[in-house]
């Protein structure tokens, strides 16, 4: 039986000088986790709006369940200005006030919560009180060994403390990249010191069953059950890193949830992961020789 895995949070637009694509970290997620074999669902919600309508026909023709992707008929789909650099790396300008702003945890998404066997969330979704509440609320009611996976994507001014706080406490997997991970210690109280140590802080205080940390060009380390695994980056020429991090965690999960041994998880979101780099949007099809 499929594992049901769900993307809690954004759903939106990624629009680009020349075009506009799908996506939202969670959404990204949880289309990389149905590439990789799982019952993927996405929690989330978008205007009656023409965005809308394209965002739910995207999830059609993708074969993807829309039936928990609310409909808000006062608040736009949401949106994202994205520019690239250089090494396509982005910068992000987030529209206000969206769909995703007010989620809500009804009966639906009660049930989808008692059922799943992991949950992918971040902090961008938690931006606005409403939709923060619905997401810890979405949390609690998941069962205690279904994998709470807590993707760190700060954005812009678009997190606290508080946030920060509550998700770790409610993680069992923790997913970030080096730029954020002082940023998120600091918030928390550490001590700052070298980046493990910053990790191992963070794996005891909160019980983390798993943490990865991205690096950039300098690869990355992943921990899993009291075992740490180090990769490099590949050498690969960068085109667009959007949605890279979700297409890792996305492999991260499906491996722990399918008792994949460590090193084999983590090459494998290496590749997969650098992969995406490589293309245009966050979500793209991923070549069979790189799948588990």
């Amino acid at each position: 039986m499929k594992k049901v895995v769900v993307g809690l949070g954004e759903v939106l637009w990624d629009v680009y000088p020349d075009q506009a694509l799908f996506g939202g970290a969670p959404a990204n997620f949880a289309c990389h986790a149905a590439s990789l074999g799982a019952d993927a669902r996405i929690a989330s919600a978008v205007g009656k709006d023409e965005l809308g309508t394209k965002a739910l026909k995207w999830l059609d023709d993708h074969a993807l369940s829309r039936n928990w992707v609310d409909v808000d008929p006062d608040h736009p789909t949401g949106s994202v200005n994205i520019s690239l650099d250089a090494n396509g790396m982005p910068q992000y300008h987030f529209g206000s006030n969206v769909a995703w702003d007010f989620l809500d945890l009804n009966p639906p998404w009660q049930q989808l919560a008692d059922c799943c066997d992991a949950v992918c969330f971040g902090t961008l979704a938690q931006r606005s009180p409403k939709s923060s509440r619905a997401i810890m609320d979405f949390l609690d009611r998941t069962a205690p060994k279904a994998l709470r996976v807590f993707d760190v994507n700060l954005r812009q001014e678009f997190y606290s403390a508080k946030v920060i706080a509550e998700s770790m406490q409610r993680a069992s997997v923790v997913k970030l990249n080096h730029e954020e991970l002082p940023i998120v210690s600091s918030l928390l109280g550490f001590d700052l010191g070298s980046e493990l140590e910053q990790c191992q802080k963070l794996i005891d205080r909160y019980g983390l069953v798993a943490l990865a940390l991205t690096r950039g060009d300098q690869g990355s380390a992943v921990y899993l059950r009291g075992q740490w695994d180090r990769q490099p980056a590949l050498d690969i020429q960068a085109i667009d890193t959007v949605g890279a991090g979700d297409a890792f965690s996305a492999v991260l999960i499906m491996g722990i949830l399918s008792g994949k041994p460590l090193s084999q998880i983590h090459l494998k979101a290496s590749k997969i992961a650098a992969y995406i780099c490589t293309q245009r949007g966050a979500v793209v099809p991923i070549p069979e020789r790189l799948l588990f």
